[in-house]
């Protein structure tokens, strides 16, 4: 017997995963390497006191770099064509409250949290050549070392509540703020895990499903 057939999945919230262009990239990078030539600015841009992870250093990015980089215009050009792809609506309203670095070094980690706003991501900037691999013998398990997981609800039947994510330079990942997520720490490698995520709030009549 021959009949057609497809799998529908569309619950559970949406995620979008854009490429960063070469050139953002390597200007995010030179300002972070800027930064830490920097005693005084480090320290009033510190950010780790409330932020959630146990790792090296966090920062916030300056405004005005913000804008003037071009990485304020590359996340509301990626959102207004998530929530056009998404809601077939254009959002008119986009604020950055804020948006940081992580640096991340072996055996440290982000546990499990979620962010303000509306609208959340996260991308990678440097990562290690390598991340590690298991501690067991047959290394038949899965490793996790340096991804980001992201997390909704629980495992139930033909529906996962997991993604783990192996990061890779450039890749920079859009969701929902509500949606946990967190990072493992990696081991085997001194070299440094380096992300930058932010936190957005868009039109509130296009977020607020509830119409309240």
């Amino acid at each position: 017997m021959n009949f057609k057939f497809s799998v529908v999945k569309y619950f559970g919230p949406s995620i979008m995963k854009v490429e960063m262009p070469k050139e953002l990239i390597n200007i995010l990078n030179k300002y972070v390497d800027e930064i830490l030539l920097d005693d005084k600015k480090k320290s009033e841009l510190n950010h780790g006191e409330f932020l959630i992870g146990d790792v090296t250093q966090e920062f916030k990015l300056e405004n005005d770099f913000i804008h003037k980089s071009g990485w304020g215009n590359f996340l509301v050009t990626c959102v207004k064509k998530w929530i056009e792809i998404e809601n077939n609506q254009t959002i008119k309203e986009f604020k950055i409250k804020n948006s940081w670095i992580v640096r991340q070094f072996k055996n440290e980690y982000n546990p499990t949290h979620w962010h303000a706003g509306h609208i959340s991501g996260a991308g990678f900037l440097k990562v290690p050549k390598s991340l590690g691999i298991s501690s067991q013998k047959k290394n038949t398990k899965p490793y996790f070392g340096g991804n980001l997981q992201l997390i909704h609800g629980s495992k139930m039947f033909l529906s996962n509540s997991l993604l783990s994510i192996e990061p890779k330079v450039g890749d920079f990942y859009f969701f929902p703020n509500y949606l946990m997520h967190c990072v493992f720490p990696f081991k085997d490698s001194n070299e440094e895990r380096r992300s930058i995520s932010f936190n957005a709030l868009i039109d509130e009549n296009i977020y607020n499903v509830y119409g309240n």
